[in-house]
């Protein structure tokens, strides 16, 4: 091994123990007593406890921020797939007036901080009585999960052959028929792609979650671990567990389908 390439395996190693010790600690420090946490700190846990998880999911119902994060991290998947492939079909086939601006509409309003339309929105679900309930939230993350899936499978479907759809419109097929029986087997790695980024932004969104949510039985995930509170300190050894809990099944998810994640990204950006 030569030189230059030995240093380029160490940079490599380096990288990723500076990146994955963060998550080591916090998955060893889930297993500590809380005296040791920061009073023992230790690498490698010299006791191995299961007090946290225990507290997590017996005094403080942590399967309901779970439940809530999956209603609505899946409800807001299932609806912005379901209309950005329509939307997105349209705007990489079809022609018609404004469709440029329409584009540029869609990625200016990605680019909106959330801290500025918190107040209107939390207003406008106020009148419609629809605060601290699930509709509530997947109507807000739909506003930033919307133009994402739009311009991933608007990339996806323009390099699409669209020889493809000229065949089946010339024997008679429509529209919609193409779409789905021609274009969506076709575009199920950019489908695929779209769904888990939409589900892991919902799944990891606080702001929203936070303002438009009055109490513990409609918390997500994010939000449930920030509320956590002890009466004399900070309960830091069962957030970290919840941290873990919350980590694990998008880690899962990830490592999963990175093959898919991948393919999905790089297809709509090399021509084929």
């Amino acid at each position: 091994m030569n030189v230059s390439r030995l240093l380029r395996v160490l940079g490599v190693v380096t990288v990723l123990a500076i990146l994955l010790f963060p998550l080591y600690w916090m998955v060893t420090s889930s297993f500590t007593p809380e005296a040791r946490i920061f009073g023992e700190p230790s690498v490698i846990p010299r006791t191995v406890v299961l007090d946290h998880y225990r507290a997590l999911f017996g005094g403080r119902d942590f399967w309901r921020p779970i439940r809530n994060s999956l209603v609505v991290a899946g409800a807001t998947t299932a609806v912005s797939v379901g209309l950005g492939v329509l939307c997105a079909y349209a705007l990489a086939r079809l022609q018609f007036r404004g469709k440029t601006v329409m584009l540029a509409f869609i990625l200016g309003v990605s680019m909106f901080p959330q801290i500025s339309i918190v107040s209107p929105l939390y207003l406008l679900l106020r009148e419609l009585r629809l605060i601290n309930t699930y509709p509530g939230l997947v109507l807000p993350y739909l506003t930033f999960a919307m133009p994402l899936t739009i311009w991933l499978l608007v990339g996806f479907f323009r390099q699409l052959p669209a020889e493809l759809e000229e065949a089946a419109l010339m024997d008679g097929a429509g529209r919609l028929r193409t779409l789905r029986e021609i274009i969506l087997p076709l575009a199920w790695p950019g489908l695929a792609t779209a769904a888990i980024l939409t589900f892991l932004y919902c799944w990891n969104e606080f702001l929203f979650a936070l303002s438009f949510t009055l109490g513990p039985e409609r918390y997500t995930v994010p939000v449930a671990i920030a509320l956590f509170r002890g009466q004399y300190q900070v309960p830091w050894g069962e957030i970290l567990a919840a941290a873990v809990v919350a980590t694990l099944p998008v880690a899962l998810l990830v490592l999963v389908a990175q093959r898919r994640i991948v393919a999905g990204l790089t297809a709509g950006a090399v021509k084929g």
